[in-house]
């Protein structure tokens, strides 16, 4: 479906995925923070939430990428066209903007990089909590080994079958 260029509607889309990653960002800190805290209580209904928030950024950024579209098949040819081989991706956004009114320019350019700084802060945040939970990863499994030498670092069930050492869910069973 060839979506028609429209300003207002990508300023709106702009808007709703800024607004969006805010939410986003919010709902992992929450996460991040459980994590941390080791607080698992509601911790699927959290991490639920962000994996909805995520569905709702990835359609507006697909109706983005159509809209983006539509203003390259625009600035290419003077007017729209139905076919566009680059689909809007060939081009950077300022690329685009620079043949709009210069107010239009301005204001998408500053959703765009306002959107873009919500991105980054959003992937330093999620850089952090890989690498806590990969330490925390590798504590424990250092620690199994200490702990039990012979095991030649095997986990079993306590039906005795052997299990994947990925480490995603453990309990530990202090009683003899």
């Amino acid at each position: 479906m060839n979506e028609k260029w429209s300003f207002s509607r990508c300023v709106a889309v702009l808007t709703g995925e800024i607004v969006l990653l805010k939410k986003i960002s919010a709902a992992q800190n929450i996460v991040r923070q459980a994590v941390m805290d080791r607080e698992w209580t509601d911790f699927d209904e959290k991490t639920a939430e962000v994996n909805r928030l995520g569905a709702e950024f990835a359609l507006l950024e697909d109706e983005r990428i159509r809209l983006l579209s539509a203003l390259n098949r625009v600035s290419d040819r003077g007017e729209e066209s139905s076919s566009d081989p680059n689909n809007g991706e060939g081009r950077p956004l300022y690329a685009l903007i620079m043949n709009l009114p210069n107010e239009e320019s301005l204001e998408l350019s500053r959703l765009y990089r306002e959107l873009r700084m919500e991105t980054l802060k959003m992937r330093a945040m999620n850089e952090t909590l890989l690498v806590y939970t990969n330490e925390a990863k590798t504590m424990a499994a250092a620690y199994l080994e200490a702990v039990c030498p012979a095991r030649g670092g095997k986990l079993y069930t306590r039906r005795g079958r052997k299990v994947s050492q990925d480490l995603k869910s453990m309990v530990f069973n202090n009683q003899f």
